[in-house]
């Protein structure tokens, strides 16, 4: 058999096996292990190297789908110069995701607008890209979902659901009132990740307004002991990060 017998057979393999990226990458290998005296098995490593890079991106890209975010931003697109009660380092130690080793939470504390959603949304796209399953869903839709699965006797199945993710990431609690049967479905769920998953949590209420928001002291006490202990809590402080652009605009108007 020729050569270029062999070689066409190849390719044909290649494309059965839909490995694309191989099939795309073989001439130049081929010619690198010819011409540079790139050595055989070095060369069959590299060329599958490109195969598993592009499954990996693709595996990636699905969680990042998968997970629902908002809208895709990475650290680059935060303006930490706008908002000085934020410490970069803070936010890029948790890009290494070691808490999630730990099953530690994160809740970031602030007013509207602040950026509280951008920097879990960032903390949640890491974690997919690196293969945890991850959700981002607001909390009046959560408890929505968990109330409908309780009045069709199904809630503990839509509560091991929730429990599943690697990274739940639950946003703007306490923008909508929440009613003492919903506090008590939302605590069932924070307490069974406790210990055993990382949860994200965006506010707008200070943790000493928790009983107002739950309707419920000894509930909201009891949500806030299994958030808060094992727990990095970024508070932050300033202007609307939303409006930012129209307060430098005013600015260079004034």
């Amino acid at each position: 058999m020729s050569l270029s017998n062999i070689y066409d057979k190849v390719l044909n393999n290649l494309k059965q096996l839909r490995l694309q990226q191989m099939e795309i990458h073989l001439d130049e290998t081929i010619k690198e292990i010819t011409n540079k005296d790139l050595p055989f098995i070095e060369g069959i490593y590299k060329l599958t190297n490109y195969e598993i890079d592009m499954q990996e991106t693709n595996c990636s890209n699905a969680l990042i789908k998968a997970a629902a975010f908002p809208f895709r931003k990475e650290l680059t697109d935060f303006d930490f110069s706008f908002q000085p009660s934020i410490k970069e380092s803070d936010i890029k130690d948790m890009l290494t995701l070691h808490f999630m080793s730990n099953a530690e939470n994160i809740i970031f504390l602030g007013s509207s607008g602040v950026g509280k959603t951008h920097l879990a949304t960032t903390i949640g796209i890491e974690a997919a890209k690196n293969r945890y399953s991850t959700y981002f869903i607001k909390c009046n839709e959560l408890l929505q979902q968990l109330r409908r699965a309780k009045s069709e006797n199904r809630l503990d199945i839509r509560l091991r659901h929730f429990k599943k993710y690697k990274l739940l990431i639950i946003d703007e609690v306490g923008y909508l009132p929440i009613d003492k049967d919903d506090a008590n479905i939302f605590f069932q769920l924070i307490d069974m990740r406790y210990e055993q998953r990382s949860t994200i949590i965006t506010t707008n209420i200070n943790f000493d307004d928790w009983g107002t928001l739950f309707k419920d002291e000894i509930v909201a006490s009891a949500i806030l002991d299994r958030l808060l202990h094992h727990s990095r809590v970024i508070s932050i402080s300033g202007n609307s990060y939303r409006l930012k652009d129209h307060i430098k605009s005013k600015e260079n108007c004034a």
